[in-house]
């Protein structure tokens, strides 16, 4: 397709809530943070490496027999995570900087020695947690 020589009207989607295809046998919990593995599939957030962050999950599933005979609804935006302890405990000072997931609830300051993978940037810190834009 050639570059535009005119106006485009350019159709435009709200980049909040997408239904994605589920990997096989996940189980992903109703305010879960949910990232996509390497084919696209959702799954929970984990200690791994490879992910790509999307959101939080709007609803509980189980992934079916094979990837993708399942959905899940995922919202994006800015969600309150658990802090993670110790060298990985995220504070004020990492405001701005990328959270990475441990698990479906929980973030860190850290990749934890290449373990893990980034799951959004940290926003606000608050003693209930680490409030993360996905």
């Amino acid at each position: 397709m050639a570059a535009l020589t005119a106006d485009r009207d350019t159709p435009r989607r709200a980049v909040t809530t997408f239904t994605d295809p589920v990997a096989a046998g996940a189980v992903i919990h109703a305010g879960a943070l949910v990232m996509l593995d390497a084919d696209g599939y959702a799954v929970p957030a984990a200690t791994a490496t490879g992910l790509t962050p999307r959101g939080r999950a709007a609803e509980a599933v189980t992934g079916g027999g094979a990837d993708g005979d399942v959905t899940v609804r995922v919202e994006r935006g800015c969600f309150r995570w658990a802090n993670s302890s110790g060298a990985d405990e995220i504070t004020r000072a990492h405001i701005g900087a990328a959270a990475y997931a441990v698990d479906d609830q929980t973030v860190a300051a850290t990749d934890g020695t290449g373990t893990r993978s980034a799951c959004g940037t940290i926003r606000d810190v608050d003693a209930q947690g680490v409030w993360v834009e996905v």
